[in-house]
């Protein structure tokens, strides 16, 4: 909710209602602390400010209402240099639902596999089935006889009795 609340606030169109800089400035540091260093963090800031100005002088651009019409518009105007933080900024916050449905879909997945019946599960496991799961279309990709093969060359792991 607080990143959705940051992309609310960077709309134009909302005339930067509730817009406070150093607030985005926190938010980036508790949800992208590897995006942005710290030196990062303080341009940031100031660019945020600048950006505020810029974008509130010029008639055209306050009638921008999506976070992704920003994002075409900076770069379309060049401002994505002069932005370039708040740019990045945008980007991230854009991918934001994108990255969100991958994880609800892996939590799914999740369900699904690790059932009571399964519960004992090792935890490599459980990571190998996951990913056969989710990423079913890649495994499509392989032939199942040469897994059965490339199992059958491996060392036995006990010694023969």
């Amino acid at each position: 909710m607080d990143l959705l609340s940051i992309m609310a606030t960077l709309v134009p169109r909302n005339e930067f209602r509730s817009f406070n800089a150093g607030e985005i400035c926190k938010m980036v540091e508790k949800y992208y602390p590897e995006d942005f260093s710290l030196q990062d963090r303080y341009v940031l800031e100031n660019q945020l400010n600048h950006f505020v100005l810029d974008i509130s002088q010029d008639a055209e651009l306050r009638k921008i209402g999506t976070i992704t019409e920003l994002c075409r518009c900076l770069v379309e105007t060049s401002r994505h240099t002069a932005y370039n933080l708040v740019d990045r900024l945008l980007h991230l916050l854009v991918t934001l639902p994108v990255s969100t449905a991958s994880a609800e879909r892996a939590f799914s997945a999740l369900k699904i596999i690790k059932t009571r019946l399964c519960s004992k599960m090792e935890d490599g496991f459980l990571s190998n089935s996951l990913f056969v799961y989710i990423e079913g279309g890649i495994v499509e990709k392989y032939v199942y006889d040469d897994i059965i093969q490339d199992f059958k060359n491996l060392k036995t792991r006990r010694a023969d009795l």
